[in-house]
C-alpha cells in the first residue's frame, strides 16, 4: 500500500465544565501497514452524540474513557481501502467506532461499542450514523422495549428535535400513541417538529412556559415520557405524569458539560405517589436486536412515513468545532461531519 499521511484529533486534557477545541491536539503521522485480518478504512463522515461528552470523564462508566494522547472515540462511516481481511473487500462501504481521523486500521472485531458494520446496497452511507445507526437504534430500543410503547399511549419527548429524540417521537406515532409532543429549542425546530415529523405539538423550551404547555398539551396526563434532558425538564415532566406512567431516561445533556452536578429532581416523590416506572438503559445491551430495529426503521424510512434530518458540517479541521454545536444548541437532527467524499 502507497504510504498514507493519517491525521487524528486527540485528546490533550479532560474537560472542566464546558468542552473546549483546546482539549484536543491535531496530528499527523504516516498510517502503518495493515497486519494479518487488518484492513484499512478511508472515513467519509465522523458522527457526534452527547454521550462522547461522558466519554471524556475519568470515571467508571459503561465503556472505558478515552484516554489523554488517544484519538477520540466516535462512531464513522467510509470506504475499505486496502484490506487483509477476506469478510471486508477494498471498495466495500462500512460503518464503525473507528474515531476521530481519517483513516483507521482494523480488524472489524466486535468491541465494547460493536463490530464493523457493512453499509447495505442502496443506503445512503451517512444514514448509518444517523437514523440507523447508534442514535436510530437507541430511539427504537429507548420506545419500543424500554418504554414499551402502546397504543393509546400520551408521550412527550424532550430533546425531540436531536438526533435521538426525533426518531424517538416518531417511533411513538408510528406504534398508535395518541398524542406525541416534543419539547425542542426555538421557533424552526418546534415548527419542524410538527410540519415535517408530524408531533402534535412541540414546545419551546426558550420561550414558553414548560409546565403550563404541558398540562394544556395533557390534561389527563402523560403516560410515557422519553427523556434526552435531564434537568429541569425532568423535574417538570414528573409532575404531569399519569398515575402508572413510565419514564425512559435516555440522557441529560442539560448537565453534561457542569463542573458540579446538579441536585437530583425535587419533584422525585411523584415516583412514588404516581407509582412510576423510570427506567434507564444503554445502547449496547440491545445490540444482539439490531437486525430487527434496522428493519423498521429502514421500511418506515423508504415508505416515507419516518423522517430524519441530518446536520452536515464539512472539513476534518472542524471537527472539535462541530462537536461543540452539540452543546450550543445548532443542531438540527443527527450533527454529522463530511471529511471526504465517498
Amino acid at each position: 500500500m502507497t504510504k498514507i499521511m493519517n491525521a487524528q484529533w486527540r485528546l490533550r486534557s479532560r474537560p472542566v465544565g464546558m468542552v473546549k477545541e483546546s482539549d484536543f491536539e491535531l496530528v499527523e503521522e504516516a498510517l502503518a501497514e495493515p497486519g494479518e485480518g487488518e484492513l484499512v478504512v478511508r472515513n467519509h463522515f465522523i458522527a457526534f452524540e452527547p454521550a462522547m461528552r461522558g466519554w471524556l470523564n475519568d470515571v467508571r462508566s459503561y465503556v472505558p474513557p478515552v484516554g489523554i494522547g488517544e484519538t477520540m472515540r466516535a462512531s464513522t462511516v467510509g470506504e475499505v481501502i486496502a484490506s487483509n481481511n477476506p469478510d471486508y473487500a477494498v471498495g466495500a462501504m462500512v460503518s464503525g467506532m473507528l474515531g476521530w481521523q481519517k483513516y483507521a486500521i482494523t480488524s472489524g472485531q466486535a468491541g465494547p461499542m460493536g463490530r464493523l458494520t457493512k453499509v447495505p446496497d442502496g443506503v445512503a452511507p451517512q444514514l448509518m450514523l444517523s437514523a440507523l445507526g447508534a442514535t436510530g437504534l437507541t430511539a427504537y430500543f429507548g420506545m419500543v422495549q424500554v418504554g414499551e410503547i402502546r397504543e393509546g399511549d400520551t408521550v412527550l419527548v424532550s430533546g425531540a428535535a436531536g438526533a435521538t429524540g426525533s426518531v424517538a417521537a416518531q417511533v411513538a406515532r408510528l406504534k398508535g400513541a395518541a398524542k406525541v409532543v416534543g419539547i425542542a429549542g426555538g421557533p424552526e425546530k418546534c415548527k419542524w417538529l410538527v410540519e415535517k415529523a408530524g408531533l402534535d405539538a412541540a414546545i419551546d423550551y426558550k420561550s414558553e412556559d414548560i409546565s403550563k404547555r404541558i398540562r394544556q398539551e395533557f390534561p389527563d396526563g402523560v403516560s410515557l415520557f422519553y427523556d434526552n434532558v435531564g434537568g429541569e425538564i425532568l423535574d417538570k415532566a414528573l409532575l404531569a405524569m399519569t398515575d402508572f406512567g413510565r419514564v425512559v431516561l435516555c440522557g441529560g445533556i442539560s448537565a453534561y458539560n457542569e463542573e458540579e452536578l446538579p441536585p437530583g429532581p425535587s419533584n422525585y416523590m411523584q415516583i412514588v405517589i404516581r407509582r412510576l416506572t423510570v427506567k434507564g438503559f444503554i445502547l449496547i445491551d440491545h445490540l444482539a436486536q439490531a437486525g430487527e430495529a434496522i428493519g423498521s426503521l429502514l421500511g418506515w424510512i423508504n415508505s416515507g412515513e419516518l423522517i430524519h434530518a441530518e446536520d452536515i458540517q464539512e472539513g476534518f479541521e472542524n471537527t472539535p468545532k462541530t462537536f461543540l454545536r452539540l452543546f450550543e444548541g445548532q443542531n438540527l437532527g443527527k450533527q454529522l461531519l463530511k471529511i471526504s467524499d465517498p
